[in-house]
């Protein structure tokens, strides 16, 4: 790759490695955006031509952030930064793109900063919290578990939406630490609804990609279940199918060492990227949600037929079915006509607190 970039730089540039999979070329040379624009695009065709490893062809791709001095840095370490800020921006965007700085960038690169900085004071602060979405049998309409859903009460910010926090908490691995005050919270939240005389249900808590691959996982769950006495059962674990593509033999032993603890193990979001359902047979799963996505557009001919053929394929492993996000009669008709165990949804009912929760689970389990 550090050939590939010397090759295709202009005569005055320089190209240097800070480390790792990381570069920086400085084009000294004074020039418009697009000439850089061309310079950037030369950079990503040289690096995505294929590479041929012990006779494996392969590909790698990159993003690249771009700052110009001297709006956006006076110094090497203030270009470098705001350099850095707009690579991540390339990152979020899709990967192999470029982007320039920009103030609105560094308004967001500072806000980023503070909210990273919050959250690693957030579970010390007992600023998060955690709501239940119910899952509601198709049968008899009780309430058979719930879904754990992550929130965050800033006390000037207010309310913080998981889609603003979790992809900061993945990046930076607070995730884990997370991740784990969730399994805790969880289980221990199970055992004050059970000496309250609550039927015991099956809490469902999604594990973020660097928790999934955390080597501690297997013992924080079973410490989550000992603290709150929960039988192994009750605990579902849900993994979406983009993490168990990621890598799939080291995603099948983890799977296998959860299931070995007793826990129940869910895919999320089946058929938001088409993970192959040949693969399902391989991973030894108890259920498959099926996407939003999919819900939201049945009523085209082809996500129907998709649908259909999901549903039919897990039903054939005896898989627990379950249709998410479903928030219309339509869509809940569906559901119950193609035979889903379950559903969830705005259309059943909301998020609920803890204490809210156990009211609907006293009211919709007998």
């Amino acid at each position: 790759m550090a050939a590939r970039l010397t090759e295709c730089v202009r005569c005055g540039d320089t190209v240097a490695r800070l480390g790792g999979d990381e570069f920086v070329v400085l084009c000294q040379e004074p020039c418009d955006r697009d000439i850089i624009d061309g310079v950037a695009y030369s950079l990503l065709q040289a690096l995505s031509r294929p590479v041929t490893l012990l006779g494996q062809e392969r590909r790698v791709g990159a993003s690249i952030g771009i700052a110009i001095f001297p709006d956006d840095g006076k110094t090497e370490r203030a270009l470098l930064k705001s350099a850095d800020t707009a690579m991540y921006t390339a990152k979020q965007a899709g990967r192999n793109i470029h982007r320039f700085f920009s103030a609105q960038l560094k308004s967001e690169s500072l806000e980023r900063g503070m909210l990273e900085n919050e959250l690693r004071r957030a579970i010390e602060r007992n600023e998060l919290l955690v709501h239940y979405l119910p899952k509601f049998d198709l049968s008899s309409g009780h309430i058979t578990g719930a879904e754990a859903l992550l929130r965050w009460l800033h006390p000037d910010l207010g309310l913080i939406l998981p889609s603003r926090f979790l992809p900061l908490a993945e990046e930076t691995r607070l995730a884990i630490p997370i991740g784990d005050w969730m399994l805790d919270t969880v289980c221990r939240q199970q055992l004050i609804w059970r000496t309250h005389g609550l039927p015991a249900v099956c809490i469902s808590v999604n594990l973020s990609a660097c928790q999934f691959y955390d080597e501690n996982l297997v013992r924080t769950v079973l410490a989550a279940l000992q603290s709150g006495q929960v039988a192994p059962g009750m605990l579902e674990l849900e993994v979406s199918e983009a993490v168990l593509l990621r890598e799939v033999t080291r995603s099948l032993k983890i799977v296998q060492d959860l299931k070995h603890a007793g826990v129940r193990i869910a895919v999320q979001n089946f058929g938001a990227s088409y993970l192959s359902l040949a693969n399902i047979r391989k991973v030894p799963i108890d259920t498959l949600k099926v996407d939003r996505s999919l819900m939201r557009d049945i009523d085209s001919p082809q996500t129907r037929a998709l649908t259909d053929a999901i549903i039919a394929v897990a039903k054939s492993l005896s898989l627990t079915v379950i249709a998410e996000g479903v928030e219309t009669q339509a869509q809940a008709e569906f559901a119950r006509e193609h035979a889903c165990d379950a559903m969830q949804g705005f259309y059943v009912s909301e998020p609920a607190s803890a204490a809210e929760f156990a009211r609907l689970l006293q009211l919709r389990s007998s």
